[in-house]
């Protein structure tokens, strides 16, 4: 062979081996596709033609990995340490709504160990979607859903005189009362903040049992 076509043509058959000898690689890789195949791959071909595929699937399988962890342990914890090692993960989102549902669900039994109107108050401020916040939603409708009346006049000064003698002499029994006007007529209600049913129907009994008028009616703002 002529002299001046042997260096090209040895030059042309190293690249197909080196050609050969990449695609051999990427394929081995592939098939292998774990972290460290494609890591040996780079380190064979740093400029190889699937560089990119070989960061794109190592950064995938790492994802897999730390989601597999957070999925096993399911704490709110294993889901904030997901989301330190992958902040752009696939499963980024998953996994804040996870910690946010795991969130919900400890301040709703917080919520419902106190059992009081502004601790649902209060829950449903901070979470006002999911079960929960409708639970928190029903519980307090039934905790405001009633009053107890316990006087009426026909002025509304009539009705706070009146107001003020029943809180001194039963003030322990009902710790709150107001004066409202009546949904019909134009008199004057003396009657308790909201309460349950149960509560109400308690109170009245106590009341009664006093010797004392009273009488267990819908709140109007809860039955709308």
């Amino acid at each position: 062979m002529n002299e001046k076509w042997l260096l090209p043509a040895l030059t042309a058959v190293g690249l197909l081996v080196a050609c050969n000898s990449a695609q051999s690689d990427w394929t081995k890789a592939s098939t292998s596709n774990t972290v460290d195949a494609y890591q040996t791959y780079l380190r064979q071909h740093p400029d190889g033609e699937h560089r990119a595929e070989a960061d794109e699937r190592i950064k995938k399988l790492n994802d897999n990995e730390a989601w597999t962890q957070a999925t096993q342990a399911n704490t709110a914890q294993s889901y904030h340490d997901y989301l330190q090692k992958m902040p752009d993960g696939e499963h980024a989102q998953q996994a804040k709504d996870t910690i946010e549902s795991f969130d919900r669900a400890n301040d709703w039994s917080q919520a419902k160990l106190a059992g009081t109107n502004a601790a649902l108050q209060d829950f449903l401020k901070k979470h006002a979607q999911g079960p929960e916040a409708d639970q928190a939603r029903q519980q307090l409708a039934a905790m405001t859903a009633y009053r107890v009346q316990l006087a009426s006049a026909k002025t509304q000064l009539q009705a706070e005189r009146q107001r003020l003698r029943l809180q001194s002499k039963y003030g322990k029994v009902v710790h709150d009362m107001t004066v409202t006007p009546a949904t019909t007529g134009s008199s004057y209600l003396v009657v308790s903040t909201p309460m349950s049913q149960t509560d109400a129907n308690t109170t009245c009994a106590k009341l009664r049992h006093a010797h004392s008028q009273c009488e267990v009616v819908p709140n109007p703002a809860s039955t709308g």
